[in-house]
């Protein structure tokens, strides 16, 4: 994989969270199915639920639950989820394989790199700090840190105001389509991170990402620094 000019230009890497720096599943699936064994129903497979982690409380309750927005009800479960979740919020969820490597790899390289979610601030501030992110990043960006979350490019715009950044010379990396439309969005060029979830929609191929990727440590190779 050789490494092109526009890349090379690049002043900082801005990554979505839950699927591309970490695996959160087991922490979500288990605050779901803790709510699954309080109404004696059997805990699903953490590998039927994985999928619909990019879909927050919404995605996991309709598989869980399934239950939607406009059901009676609905808004009570979902407080009941994310407090649960909240309680465990870091019991399971560690960084994907590599994804160390890459960011000590662009810290060396003097790239800076930050954080842009759809998770809430009170979800994404202190996970990130737990594991050592927070204190690292240029920026973390929640999903409700801006007026819009993603996939509208606000968010992915703030991290790189905070980091004096222009956001031509950012790259985002997500595991979903609504980062890719939000990174083009932006001005940035943009990664799939084909590791992650990716959801249950069109496959990843199909997002018009500007490359795909299947491990985080090959985007050192991509940058030129590997």
């Amino acid at each position: 994989m050789k490494p092109g000019l526009p890349w090379l230009s690049a002043k900082a890497v801005l990554f979505d969270l839950d699927g591309t720096l970490v695996d959160s599943a087991p922490d979500l699936a288990g605050a779901l199915n803790e709510m699954r064994v309080a109404r004696q129903l059997s805990p699903l497979p953490l590998e039927m639920l994985r999928p619909m982690v990019g879909a927050g409380a919404r995605g996991m309750l309709g598989v869980g639950l399934t239950v939607a927005p406009q059901d009676e009800g609905y808004e009570a479960l979902r407080v009941e989820f994310l407090d649960r979740y909240q309680a465990r919020l870091t019991q399971e969820t560690v960084l994907f394989d590599r994804v160390a490597d890459l960011l000590d790899g662009l810290s060396s390289a003097g790239l800076a790199w930050g954080v842009v979610t759809n998770k809430a601030e009170r979800f994404a501030l202190p996970l990130t700090e737990a594991l050592g992110l927070k204190q690292r990043a240029l920026a973390v960006v929640g999903g409700d840190s801006t007026p819009h979350a993603k996939p509208h490019p606000a968010p992915l715009l703030e991290a790189a105001r905070r980091g004096g950044i222009a956001a031509e010379s950012c790259i985002y990396v997500g595991d979903d389509e609504r980062d890719i439309v939000a990174g083009r969005a932006a001005g940035m060029r943009t990664v799939a991170a084909a590791w992650g979830y990716l959801g249950q929609g069109e496959p990843v191929e199909a997002w018009n990402a500007d490359i795909v990727l299947n491990s985080p440590i090959e985007l050192l190779q991509v940058l030129g620094l590997a």
